[in-house]
Formats: C-alpha cells, sequence, structure tokens
C-alpha cells in the first residue's frame, strides 16, 4: 500500500471517531414567549367645580375604575392677591408633592390634578384647598342604597322570611348582588348551594331577595346585602327577628298575673277587715239588749207607781 493510500486511511479513520462526538439530535424549535396584551389605560374623566364662597361639597358616583382629573376653580377673596397656595388632600391627609402656586388668571384661581381611580382604597374624600381660605370636597363613592329599614324583621319559628334590599332605579344598577350574615364582627357570605337547602337568592331589575326557609332562632341578627360593582361593593342591613308563638302572649299572661295578685290581695284585705268587725257586732248586740231590760225596767216602775196611787 503507498504511503497516498495510508494517509487517506487515516484521515478516514480520524472523520469516523470525530463524527462519534456529534449530537444527532435535531434541535426543537426556540420557545419563544407568548405575547402579552398592553396593560389598557382607565378611560379619563373630568369633573370640574366652581367655588364663590368659602367652601362647597360635590358627591362624584363611581361605577368603575377610573383616570379622574378633578378641577376647582375659586372666585378668591376681595383682595385678589396675585398668587396662592394651592394643595391637595385625601380624607383629611395632605397629599405629598401637592403644593403649589396657584396665580391669578382672569380674576380667579385654577386648581387641577389626576387621581388614578382603580380599586376601592382610592375612594374617599378629595380636597383642594386654596390656602386657609377656600376649600372644595369631592365625595368619591360607588352607588348607594337609600332606603334602609329601621324597625327589623320579624318572623315566627318554623316559617319563611323574604328580605328585600333594591337599588334605586335613578342610581347605576349593580352587575350582581351578594348576601352575607353578620357573624361576631365578620360577615359570612351565604351559600345557597351549602347543606340543608334553606337559602334562595332572587334578583331581579335592581332589587334583590333572599328567602330564609324553617327559620330558627339561630337565624336572628343582622343581614348584609350587597350591590357589586366593577370598583367596590355597596352595603345595606337589614335585621331579622325569629320568635316562638309564645312571644305575643308574655304581655297578655303578665298582665294577668297582676290582675291575679291584685284579686288575691283584695280579698285578703276584706277578710281581714271582716274579722276586726265580728266584736264590735256583739257589742252592739249586748248594749241593745241592756237597753232593752232598761226599757222594761222603766216600764215596770211606771206601772207599780201607777198602782200605788190608785191603791192611795
Amino acid at each position: 500500500m503507498s504511503a497516498s493510500w495510508k494517509q487517506l486511511l487515516f484521515q478516514l479513520l480520524l472523520l469516523v471517531v470525530s463524527c462519534r462526538h456529534v449530537n444527532t439530535k435535531t434541535a426543537g424549535p426556540t420557545p419563544t414567549s407568548l405575547p402579552q396584551d398592553p396593560v389598557s389605560p382607565l378611560p379619563a374623566a373630568v369633573r370640574s367645580v366652581v367655588l364663590k364662597g368659602k367652601s362647597e361639597t360635590e358627591k362624584v358616583v363611581v361605577v368603575n375604575p377610573v383616570s379622574l382629573t378633578l378641577e376647582c376653580t375659586w372666585t378668591g377673596n376681595h383682595n385678589k392677591l396675585l398668587n396662592i397656595t394651592g394643595y391637595w388632600r385625601k380624607d383629611g391627609n395632605e397629599i405629598e408633592n401637592s403644593r403649589l402656586t396657584v396665580q391669578l388668571e382672569n380674576k380667579q384661581y385654577n386648581l387641577m390634578r389626576e387621581f388614578s381611580i382603580a380599586n376601592e382604597e382610592d375612594l374617599g374624600n378629595y380636597s383642594c384647598l386654596f390656602g386657609s381660605e377656600a376649600k372644595i370636597d369631592f365625595i368619591l363613592e360607588a352607588p348607594q342604597m337609600g332606603e334602609v329599614r329601621d324597625k327589623p324583621i320579624v318572623s315566627y319559628v318554623g316559617d319563611s322570611v323574604v328580605i328585600l334590599c333594591k337599588m334605586e332605579e335613578s342610581k347605576p344598577q349593580p352587575s350582581t348582588w351578594h348576601w352575607f350574615k353578620a357573624n361576631g364582627t365578620d360577615k359570612e357570605q351565604i351559600d345557597v348551594a351549602a347543606e340543608p337547602l334553606r337559602y334562595e337568592i332572587k334578583n331581579d331589575n335592581g332589587k334583590t331577595r333572599l328567602v330564609v326557609h324553617n327559620v330558627t332562632e339561630a337565624d336572628s341578627g343582622l343581614y348584609y346585602c350587597g350591590a357589586v360593582y366593577a370598583i367596590t361593593t355597596t352595603l345595606s342591613h337589614v335585621e331579622l327577628k325569629v320568635i316562638t308563638f309564645y312571644e305575643p302572649l308574655k304581655p297578655f299572661l303578665s298582665i294577668l298575673v297582676e290582675v291575679i295578685i291584685l284579686v288575691a290581695v283584695i280579698l285578703l284585705y276584706e277578710k281581714s277587715q271582716s274579722k276586726k268587725n265580728e266584736p264590735a257586732a256583739g257589742n252592739v248586740t249586748n248594749a241593745d239588749s241592756t237597753n232593752t231590760l232598761t226599757q222594761g225596767e222603766n216600764s215596770g216602775q211606771e206601772g207599780s207607781s201607777s198602782m200605788r196611787q190608785r191603791k192611795v
């Protein structure tokens, strides 16, 4: 074998050995991250108030998360200072870095700030202040239920009771309703599917009804209906009082006992008085007998004297 063939054979052996270390697995496609939806900005809204006096309160109903711009305009005092210090508060606490100098423009002061109202914690009282001279309060809250029942609902043991809550038609209607029962200091959500099946929740046109079947005295207490909105849940409460059929008879029974006691006292008093009067009646009889005897004796004496006179 010539030297060229030996060299060629050696190169082939090296190539075979090197191929054994080569990874024959086909690389899969490089995983790519799923595209993420960009965070959509909150819808924008503006609320403006023009203040001519010293203070004013504006209620703002919030149903959905919103980027809310509050604008305050104050016509100012009679001095018409060229500038005044303005700042913002939330629930009585000054908002950090909210102080600025407000210039007098067109005989009025303007103060504006944008707030992100994304959840329940962002609701509350927002105030714009012009120094210590003027203030505008913006009360941010979800729709509130106007009708609140003061007196409790009374039901008897074993009956079924219906508890009603509703949102006024003029206000935004909730997406759904929840019911809770007071459990000490907490509120426990009512589960209609829990055994035994004693609860029903019926929602219709801004109204909700909680039906409790076969009530017991343990069902007495506070019930909370919750109108659910995207920003928060508005609560109202109703009290349920479960009594037995003997409960209405208690006043009558107490009066009956008082009458029986009074009659017994009267009878005892009359009996005691009759015992005291018995000796006095005996004395009167004896006195009458004595008087009768005395009268008889006097008659006898008168008759004897007349006879004596005749004999003479």
